[in-house]
């Protein structure tokens, strides 16, 4: 993990000391290109001491023990659980012992879902015991199960011209992974649209690119006026097995047990901690990642890893007593599983002080081996970022590409920020994972 630090690290502290003037999206920059090359350039010294302390000093993997001790001791950390509200808790008394400023606690509202027993079982044309996950926030179903003849479609399309055999049936998407933004809507939509057309639960091949038998659990949306059926997803290999069967005419019957059950919401909490910014405190360079996890594995990847960098960025500048001219804030959200809802929350209080945000960034696609930073943004945005990435030559992650999202960030990107992303292989999305970030120039 120690690469991708740096990156975080040094992009974060070199935007936050750079532009003596603040340049928003409709400000006029007062500073010539050439004078914002030359103030990049004059961080060389700064850069190499990241590069130092972080890939060969002491800091040298601790983020990684850090988040060790943490999936260590906690485990897993569902919205709603014990075992998240636990880790806020310990996330927050280790930041003040971090000797990091103004950590607290923000409230918010969120989702409490759990599992319960779960199990399918293909009953024709043989008997085989299937391994699912179900989705969350999906319904159960009775306690006797479902037991009913299944339908498997390759799309949405396929499943809409042939409605007329779906009613009392369940629907098993076959989709074609393309890439996880695109292939991810059989999983949000899946029960919904199965349910518009009479079927009695939904099953999902995986999301994802590779398997070995594992399927992949994930939020799923309900729409209030269609009725909600129960929904899970299935291995690569069963959807792919269940898909060669359909098209040889053979019958399949599914029996599917869901202990599923949804809770009123209940309380929690994003943590925040900053290093005050020696120049213009009130201007906000933002680093993220969310704390919560699924129920099925730690959570070291998604999203522990993202979490513990950034706090890594601030515990790296305040080792070096470095003292940012604008403010270097951690939001660590609760709850983005479930839909970004910390982020929102944390959006919806914040908004109003929107314009002083210089950047907003999230890691949370994988800590694995940087590339580069993926952008979206203006010609002279990308071409200052070209500037600072020129500061990573040692470690040859100089590259600045195109497009970028993420889920705790897309109401800022919604409200006209530019963006852009740390890109590192391999990933969770067919290759590549991308750190995102927001920057206004």
């Amino acid at each position: 993990m120690k690469f991708l630090i740096f990156t975080f690290v040094g992009v974060v502290h070199l935007l936050s000391l750079g532009s003596e003037q603040a340049t928003y999206k409709n400000a006029t920059c007062q500073r010539t290109f050439q004078k914002i090359q030359k103030e990049i350039a004059s961080y060389g010294d700064i850069a190499k001491a990241i590069i130092e302390l972080a890939v060969y000093g002491k800091a040298q993997n601790r983020s990684y023990d850090r988040l060790a001790l943490l999936v260590d001791t906690v485990g897993p950390r569902l919205s709603g659980s014990k075992n998240l509200e636990m880790a806020i808790q310990i996330m927050y008394q280790s930041l003040k012992d971090n000797d990091l400023e103004n950590v607290h606690l923000e409230l918010v509202k969120i989702p409490h879902w759990e599992r319960g027993e779960e199990s399918a079982v293909m009953l024709k044309p043989r008997f085989h015991e299937m391994a699912i996950l179900g989705l969350g926030s999906s319904i159960g179903t009775p306690s006797e199960g479902i037991t009913a003849e299944v339908l498997v479609v390759n799309s949405f399309d396929e499943l809409r011209r042939r409605a007329p055999e779906a009613k009392g049936k369940i629907v098993v998407y076959n989709q074609p992974y393309l890439n996880y933004s695109r292939t991810v809507q059989y999983r949000f939509w899946g029960a919904v649209e199965a349910a518009k057309v009479g079927a009695v639960a939904s099953l999902i091949r995986s999301v994802t690119p590779f398997s070995i038998y594992s399927p992949h659990t994930g939020i799923q949306k309900y729409q209030d006026d269609v009725p909600k059926i129960p929904t899970a997803c299935i291995t690569v290999e069963d959807a792919e097995m269940m898909s060669r069967m359909a098209s040889r005419g053979v019958k399949i019957v599914i029996r599917l047990k869901m202990g599923a059950r949804n809770y009123p919401d209940t309380d929690s909490f994003n943590i925040v901690a900053e290093i005050t910014g020696r120049k213009y405190p009130e201007q906000v360079v933002l680093v993220s990642g969310h704390l919560d996890s699924w129920d099925v594995g730690q959570g070291a990847i998604d999203d522990g890893g993202g979490a513990f960098i950034s706090w890594e960025a601030l515990s790296l500048i305040r080792d070096l007593g470095l003292r940012p001219k604008r403010t270097l804030r951690l939001v660590l959200w609760t709850a983005e599983e479930q839909g970004g809802i910390g982020a929102f929350q944390y959006y919806e209080l914040h908004k109003v002080n929107i314009s002083n945000y210089s950047l907003v960034m999230e890691s949370d696609a994988g800590t694995f081996l940087p590339t580069g930073l993926q952008f979206t943004g203006s010609d002279k945005a990308r071409a200052i970022m070209k500037e600072i990435m020129n500061l990573l030559q040692p470690l040859n992650i100089t590259q600045v590409l195109n497009h970028g999202e993420g889920e705790d960030i897309n109401l800022w990107i919604q409200a006209g920020l530019l963006i852009f992303e740390t890109c590192t292989t391999p990933g969770r999305n067919s290759g590549t994972a991308c750190v995102t970030t927001i920057v206004t120039y």
